[in-house]
Formats: structure tokens, sequence, C-alpha cells
């Protein structure tokens, strides 16, 4: 699919994506999610299945944040406080630590309501405020969404299919 420019597309995307991917995650025994060999986000680093549904999580809620902040008329410290655009494998890796404690059964529960929680504040927008101007920098609020959403979703399935085909997990 191409890169979503409308309300509609949008969705889907983010609906498509997850659904595949959310079929990889649950064929995966929940006593293999914990193995550090997924491809990293920092160049020759190695992470768990679990690890992958952290990252997806974390960039689930900051889209929530900065949603609700930009509601609020209030500032919003991209990417996140603490945080440059240059430092997204740190970034990553303090959600992998946010999560370590979790378990795979309720790292999958809380990415699945993220995806909801972001699939209605989709839902609540138009699709001129979604994709009619700009909402950080040059980037529209849609195409913000789809930066932290489809997209690394679409990123984590390659990597998570990966590992599953070097476990002959069907």
């Amino acid at each position: 699919m191409s890169i979503p420019t409308t309300k509609s597309e949008l969705e889907i995307a983010i609906r498509d994506t997850f659904i595949k991917l959310e079929k990889d995650y649950v064929s995966i025994p929940a006593e293999r999610t914990r193995l550090l060999e997924v491809e990293g986000n920092i160049k020759g680093t190695q992470i768990s299945v679990c690890d992958t549904l952290a990252y997806l999580i974390g960039w689930g809620h900051l889209v929530l944040k900065w949603h609700a902040l930009k509601k609020a008329n209030q500032a919003v410290d991209f990417p996140e406080t603490g945080y440059k655009w240059n430092q997204l494998g740190e970034l990553a890796t303090h959600f992998h630590q946010r999560y370590e404690t979790w378990s795979y059964g309720a790292l999958l529960d809380e990415w699945r309501n993220v995806v909801a929680d972001i699939l209605l504040v989709i839902a609540s927008e138009s699709n001129r405020s979604l994709y009619g101007e700009p909402w950080y920098e040059q980037w529209t609020m849609g195409r913000m969404i789809q930066f932290n959403t489809s997209s690394p979703m679409k990123n984590m399935r390659t990597k998570v299919r990966r590992f599953k085909k070097s476990h002959a997990i069907k």
C-alpha cells in the first residue's frame, strides 16, 4: 500500500498492518519471546520479540501524548522529553527498559489497546485536520501518526517474520 493521504487510507493502513502483525505475534510461543535474536534499532544489536512490542507501544503512547498536548494547546517536546530526533536508538532502548518486566500477554494487550486508542483519535479527527495543514514542522498529523504506527509495524513485522522463520514457527 502506498503512503496514506486521507483519513480512511490511514485507518486502513493501521488496521491492515496491525491484523497481519498480530497474527505473527500470537503464533510465537511465549517462552521464545525473550530470546535476543531480532535485529535491533541500533546497528549491530539484537532485541527480543517482547522488545519489538515495547517499541510499538512506546511510539503509540507518544502519538497519543502528542495529540493530547496539541489538543490542549500545550507545547510538545518532539519526539520525547530528553530525546532528540538523532537519539531514536536510545529512545528505543528506553522503551525496551520500560516494559522489560511485562509478560508477553500483557504487552500484546497493551499494544492492542494503544492501537485501538490511536484509531479512536483518527476517528475523532477530520480529513482536513489530519492531512490539510502542517502539524509538526512540515508534517501533517496524519503523516506523523503513520510514521509512528503503520510504518514501524511494517518494519517490526519483517523482523518478527525473520525470527519466526529462523525458529520454524508457522
